[in-house]
């Protein structure tokens, strides 16, 4: 695994992106649940949401990338100087962690249940 599966906007007025990229780009934007907003982008494209951007991460895209065990995934980034920003944490469907690289990039790891 290691593939991107998706992607995360966030911003400080979500309604207002989500406005922007349904009407620029005509993708569909659901309903906030949790505050986040499922985007689909179009059959068989990548797909994403958008958020309202927490207090470590106001503003700015992370790619989703999808792990068999994130709980390995993690262990490994941590040794190769990436910084945990939110750990696991779980969903319905999938656990979900925020990290940034040693670089300071921001990124999801996303491992389905």
């Amino acid at each position: 695994m290691g593939r991107v599966i998706g992607f995360e906007l966030n911003s400080q007025e979500p309604e207002k992106a989500a406005k922007f990229y349904s009407t620029v780009f005509g993708w569909e934007i659901a309903d906030p649940h949790w505050d986040y907003r499922e985007v689909s982008t179009g059959k068989n494209e990548m797909n994403g949401g958008i958020a309202k951007g927490p207090n470590d991460y106001p503003h700015g895209t992370r790619i989703q990338i999808e792990v068999n065990s994130i709980d390995t995934a993690i262990s490994k980034a941590k040794s190769c100087g990436a910084m945990i920003v939110r750990d696991k944490m779980e969903f319905d469907h999938f656990f979900l962690a925020y990290l940034v690289d040693p670089t300071g990039l921001g990124f999801a790891l996303i491992q389905k249940k």
